[in-house]
């Protein structure tokens, strides 16, 4: 296969007789086309190109509102400020040749895996937008449609092809947020580690600025892409303009935008997740429990590929799926806005509407304030003792919480004050506080599980002095136990918030009151408010561990790797608090998504779709479904690490039979071998699950509407799928939840141990340790993120194919 060696070539980090000197075989890097073609353009040419983008931007912005120049001008100096930082970042120093050559290696890797994955995502993407495409050019539409003139064959075209239009250009965003992760990662590495050879806090500084370039540069473009898809249509159809759709009907022409993102993320984080946990799980179980050599030994064949996978399944991955979350949480909350605001008859609409773009443009502003509040020491010279990075990164952290509490208030205050309730904007701007309020106490739950300053990781770590049977029992009952407070959290959360928004005052024509699931929409929104900077102390995570990594294999002082320890254990866990971070906001999004299907089916179907009886035993079947794929997916996601890795163990063994030198540093490991076995193995194993994800709501809900058709039992089909989806949110919240946690714990409990507590590093306890952590890889870098993608794509595919269900 060519994939192969094109990444084995790109990866073949020569190995000398001297063990510090690894002779550079890189290939030519590579540079996803959009940017050569970006490159070899004239600087004069392009400026007028970028002027010329810039002033159609503003032009659409200005003739849709106001609130829309405010978001392309935060967004704009956004960007502006992530290419500060990543010429802050760039400008450091690489450190020795041995170190840039490790890095160089590396990146190869890296880059040949995106390429080829991210190849054969696009074709994926293509295919199911011409499915899309078909369905819309043939199915119902609703009186509404009907009566704007949006029903004949031309205007159901102009529909399907928006439709697909959205998804592509959500697909394509997402593609660029992973690379983006991804690009800055593999830079910043080496720079952590060449840092680290001076002082603690400047390795810190530089991991925290690389990851805040791709929080920024990620939630910008969510931001920016959803405005100017609404800013265009709003021009190009002409909105409410006598005779043309309302403006509180455009945000259902954006639900393409978040499917096309949730798509490559899902697959981004398969691939992603089965490439760097196969190599993980294969490096550790040969190299440290059978050989007894370090973690990231250059002696060790599959080293190359681990570091490797922290760039494509850590950065690139989590880069789409932040985007998605954000993307799909936007969308849908405009969705219930321009709802509610109909409902309301409130005269102008946009503030509602809007005022998800306007959060996210302040959480750009905030989490950059967040970012550069982390300095470095004055003198790196005075080597300071050193200061623990997480409660560094924890003041950033309560820095950009005060400042989300002012600007939500303010935004609340401007947007969402009408007439008709003068109070309503405070209601909302509660609901806010209470969804910042739950972001923080998330991060604290996953950060009390998962730091091994903390007893339950203690508890774990010392259960591992008995065996490996024992490591794994504390573990699995530690990720149970670790379901519950989450939960609570998130019932509080969406009961306060759902009762303010219904006291806000706001009322339908009726009388009742409607401003409930807006409420939940604004705690969302809340939650998600610090989203850049959460993702900041999430890419932190990866980038530290391949420094660690990069200062083990070039052989630098112990003192060194002690720096590179603190910031990867201080990593592990700011990774596992952002995924429930993560999963605690998928909880909210998929509520308000189902609500938003909900809308979208008793529009469709002319009656009314209020509430899902699972009594009915074909909706309870559909609820059974939707339990089952979760679990069924999270099988397929974890068999697929395990067979990858028992590839990777018989190639690492294999090497160290055949290569006896391989221990004494006389002979080269062929690092090249282990990086295409587990390149080639992701790209065969992510299509299975990926498939199951997106193909079971539609065949459920297919067979269900021809079952309903001859049963008389029009709706049949959309209840099924509403049961599914109910069903597959509530177990795939408390899945997510046990994986990420067990297996963040089962990590540092290892971590801990390789301090220097119950026997250190080489122990009986500590191999039971590393037991324990290659069974929670999977768990919490595969299954478990993917699952948190799978919840809201589920959501979106719904809305998008609910036409086809009925």
């Amino acid at each position: 296969m060519m994939m192969d060696e094109d990444i084995e070539k790109a990866s073949l980090l020569s190995y000398s007789d001297r063990p510090r000197t690894f002779p550079d075989m890189r290939s030519k890097s590579y540079t996803p086309l959009i940017f050569r073609i970006l490159r070899s353009l004239n600087v004069r040419v392009l400026s007028i190109l970028l002027l010329f983008c810039l002033g159609a931007i503003f032009y659409m912005g200005a003739s849709t509102s106001p609130i829309i120049v405010f978001v392309f001008t935060v967004c704009i100096i956004s960007f502006l400020l992530s290419i500060y930082l990543t010429k802050w970042v760039l400008a450091k120093d690489e450190g020795p040749p041995e170190m840039v050559q490790i890095s160089d290696a590396i990146r190869d890797g890296a880059e040949g895996f995106f390429r080829t994955q991210y190849g054969t995502i696009s074709k994926m993407a293509f295919l199911l937008a011409f499915v899309i495409l078909c369905i819309y050019l043939f199915r119902n539409t609703t009186p509404q449609q009907e009566s704007s003139g949006l029903g004949s064959f031309c205007s159901r075209a102009m529909s399907a092809y928006i439709t697909v239009a959205a998804f592509l250009l959500g697909a394509l965003c997402s593609g660029i947020a992973g690379y983006v992760g991804m690009w800055v990662s593999v830079r910043a590495n080496v720079r952590v580690s060449s840092a680290a050879r001076r002082s603690a806090r400047e390795a810190l500084q530089i991991a925290v600025r690389a990851g805040g370039f791709s929080a920024l540069v990620v939630v910008g473009m969510a931001v920016i892409g959803i405005a100017i898809l609404y800013s265009t249509f709003y021009v190009w159809l002409g909105v409410d303009s006598p005779g043309s759709m309302k403006v509180t009907d455009l945000p259902l022409l954006l639900v393409g935008y978040g499917f096309g993102a949730s798509f490559v993320a899902l697959f981004a984080q398969l691939g992603g997740g089965i490439f760097t946990k196969a190599a993980d799980v294969g490096a550790d179980l040969v190299g440290k429990v059978e050989q007894g050599i370090p973690e990231d030994d250059p002696r060790n064949p599959a080293v190359i590929a681990d570091l490797v996978g922290d760039n494509v399944g850590d950065c690139a991955a989590r880069g789409a799926d932040l985007f998605e979350s954000i993307a799909a949480e936007i969308i849908s909350a405009m969705i219930l806005g321009g709802t509610m605001a109909q409902k309301c008859k409130i005269e102008d609409a946009s503030g509602f509407i809007l005022f998800p773009l306007v959060v996210h443009s302040f959480d750009l502003v905030i989490s950059s304030v967040g970012i550069l509040s982390i300095k470095g020491t004055r003198d790196a010279s005075i080597k300071a003792p050193i200061e623990d990075p997480m409660v560094v990164l924890q003041k950033g952290y309560s820095l950009t919480i005060i400042l989300a509490v002012l600007t939500f208030g303010v935004s609340t205050r401007w947007l969402l004050y009408t007439e008709q309730a003068p109070s309503a904007w405070l209601n909302f701007a509660l609901c806010g506080l209470v969804g910042i309020v739950t972001a923080y106490v998330f991060v604290w739950i996953s950060k009390y599980y998962t730091d091994y300053k903390h007893e339950p990781v203690r508890t774990l770590a010392l259960a591992s002095s008995t065996g490996h049977g024992t490591n794994i029992i504390a573990g699995v009952s530690l990720g149970l136990e670790s379901t519950a407070l989450p939960v609570l959290v998130i019932s509080v959360a969406i009961i306060s918030a759902f009762w303010l928004g219904n006291t806000s005052g706001l009322v339908d024509e009726t009388g009742n009151p409607t401003g409930g699931l807006f409420g939940t929409a604004v705690a969302t929104m809340g939650m998600l408010s610090t989203a850049a900077y959460v993702l900041t102390m999430d890419m932190f995570g990866p980038i530290a561990d391949n420094a660690g990594g990069i200062v083990e294999m070039s052989q630098q002082p112990e003192s060194v790797r002690e720096i590179t320890d603190i910031l990867d254990a201080v990593g592990n866990t700011t990774k596992a608090t952002t995924k429930g971070f993560a999963i605690g906001s998928a909880a909210l999004a998929s509520f308000l998504l189902f609500s938003a299907y909900m809308d979208e089916v008793s529009a469709f179907a002319h009656e009314s779709f209020k509430e899902v009886d699972i009594a009915i035993p074909e909706v309870f079947i559909g609820g059974l479904l939707g339990s089952m794929l979760i679990f069924l997916f999270s099988a397929w996601a974890c068999s697929a690490v395990g067979r990858t890795a028992q590839e990777v163990v018989n190639e690492v063994r294999r090497q160290f039979i055949e290569r006896p030198g391989i221990m004494d540093y006389k002979e080269k490991p062929d690092y090249g071998r282990c990086v295409g076995i587990v390149a080639s193995a992701a790209l065969r194993e992510m299509i299975k699950p990926g498939a199951l994800a997106i193909g079971s709501p539609i065949v459920v809900g297919l067979m269900f509407r021809i079952l309903g058709y001859y049963t008389g039992h029009p709706l049949l089909g959309a209840k099924v799928v509403a049961a599914m989806l109910m069903f597959a949110t509530v177990s795939g919240i408390l899945m997510a939840l046990f994986l990420n946690t067990a297996g963040g714990a089962w990590d540092n409990a290892k971590k801990y141990i390789e301090t220097g507590a119950l026997g250190g590093k080489g122990s009986d306890s500590h191999k039971a340790a590393v037991t324990g952590d290659t069974v929670g890889d999977p768990f919490k870098d595969t299954a478990g993120p993917s699952l948190h993608v799978l919840i809201k794509m589920l959501a979106t595919i719904t809305l998008v194919m609910a036409p086809v269900f009925l």
